[in-house]
């Protein structure tokens, strides 16, 4: 099985895929990681900004879907259970579909996940909330295929997870998907 994760800034992506990693046992491949080498590699600052810009000059380059060709192809050649995070566009979501995999949408709402963004203290989370929520915004664009629309990618999902409860309540909700969506 492999599942794409998509959704909002700071609903529990990244906790989702540690859970199916830690006690699932998938494995796990990363957008993040995969644009980080880029920007990296382009000598660029490690901010959301760069984050933005460097995957959507990716696509740009080599298609609007080249970044989730190329994690799963990762995944694929791993084999088993296997969870790519995260998905940022439409494109991406439907080749992830069209891969045989299965898109799973996280979200909650914005106070909530900026409150978490903050407590994570990630390089590109050091922010206000409003130059949070503007930073989101940038990030919804759907009338180009080559940028990033993540409430776009998260209305592809073939299920979605509102988190807003605790721990308990979120592995609850990601077992009975698991039960529900395994193919």
């Amino acid at each position: 099985m492999i599942i794409g994760l998509t959704g909002s800034f700071g609903a529990g992506k990244g906790w989702v895929a540690d859970y199916l990693v830690t006690q699932k046992n998938f494995a796990h491949f990363s957008a993040r990681t995969f644009i980080i080498a880029e920007i990296t590699n382009r000598g660029l600052p490690i901010d959301r900004d760069s984050m933005t810009e460097v995957a959507n000059d990716l696509r740009k380059h080599n298609g609007p879907t080249y970044i989730f060709e190329e994690l799963v192809g990762m995944a694929k050649e791993q084999g088993g259970d296997c969870v790519v995070e995260s998905i940022r566009a439409v494109a991406e979501a439907r080749y992830l579909k069209a891969q045989g995999g299965v898109v799973l949408g996280i979200d909650a709402e914005p106070e909530l996940r900026y409150k978490r963004i903050r407590k994570r203290g990630n390089e590109t989370d050091n922010v206000t909330y409003e130059e949070w929520r503007n930073q989101e915004l940038r990030e919804s664009n759907p009338d180009d295929p080559t940028k990033q629309d993540i409430f776009g990618a998260l209305r592809e999902s073939d299920a979605i997870i509102i988190n807003d409860g605790d721990e308990a309540d979120l592995r609850k909700k990601i077992d009975e998907f698991l039960v529900t969506h395994r193919r």
